[in-house]
């Protein structure tokens, strides 16, 4: 069995991909998750006790009993458990940090036979076993055995010339009110969401890629939305990406090199 720590859009992408292939997986998740990708976010299954991606079902559970009644039926089971308390209850077969807070929270070598981290924050050989890259470019999904992820720009990756732009933060304090879907085409200048009397507005034209629910609290800073100025990928706001795909490659040539054993 395995446990990945995090349940948002990139974690989401090697969770389906271990479920696909055979390993039971159970998720540990915060009680208030921020995934903006909420279509492709296992992590969703928090506040609506259940998920899909894909046509596969992620279900909130609190006991063991329903954690492997929800592998029984192909599920993967989710507990709210940001401290990780649930590692040496279950002695996992690997834990994967899938949280990516661009630091370490707490994951360490002496929590499973397997450690595996993604991206920044984590050094291989040190902190963990292994780190996959997550950064965009010729690296990503990379394996490291040895030395630490590339460190967080803080910049998004480059779409048809945008980086900043393409995320927005919250320009305030307080619970947002949200306008706008996911999948929406929007315009530069327009209203998305408002926080208190702040209006949120789009950054630039595109298809909207990600948005925080609506009614969440909000801190100013956090990031709240995510625009694709290729209007094309409006088809592609509910499939995992080929950034999510890439880095759970990485995660599963781990597993398979460890012979770590997959059910049947």
């Amino acid at each position: 069995m395995i446990i990945v720590r995090g349940g948002g859009d990139l974690a989401t992408g090697t969770i389906y991909k271990l479920h696909q292939c055979g390993y039971d997986v159970l998720i540990l998740e915060t009680d208030r998750p921020t995934a903006i990708r909420r279509k492709v976010a296992f992590c969703e299954a928090v506040y609506d006790s259940a998920a899909a991606v894909e046509d596969v079902v992620c279900r909130r559970v609190d006991t063991m009993e329903q954690c492997r009644a929800a592998w029984k039926k192909g599920e993967i089971p989710l507990m709210v458990d940001p401290a990780g308390e649930w590692i040496e209850k279950w002695r996992p077969d690997a834990v994967i940090d899938a949280i990516l807070a661009k630091k370490n929270l707490g994951t360490h070598r002496g929590m499973a036979p397997l450690t595996i981290a993604l991206g920044p924050g984590f050094c291989a050989g040190t902190d963990v076993d292994y780190v996959v890259e997550t950064k965009r470019g010729h690296r990503l999904g990379r394996i490291l055995e040895q030395g630490c992820a590339l460190p967080n720009t803080g910049i998004p990756g480059v779409i048809e010339g945008y980086g900043a732009e393409r995320v927005i933060h919250a320009p305030a304090d307080g619970r947002i009110q949200v306008f706008v879907q996911i999948g929406d085409i929007v315009e530069k200048g327009q209203a998305l969401a408002k926080i208190g009397e702040a209006e949120v507005t789009a950054t630039l034209s595109g298809v909207l890629r990600g948005m925080i629910r609506d009614g969440f609290p909000v801190l100013k800073g956090l990031k709240i939305a995510d625009i694709d100025p290729r209007t094309e990928q409006k088809k592609n706001c509910d499939t995992i990406s080929d950034k999510a795909r890439c880095i759970a490659g990485g995660v599963l040539e781990i597993l398979v090199r460890c012979n770590v054993g997959r059910r049947g």
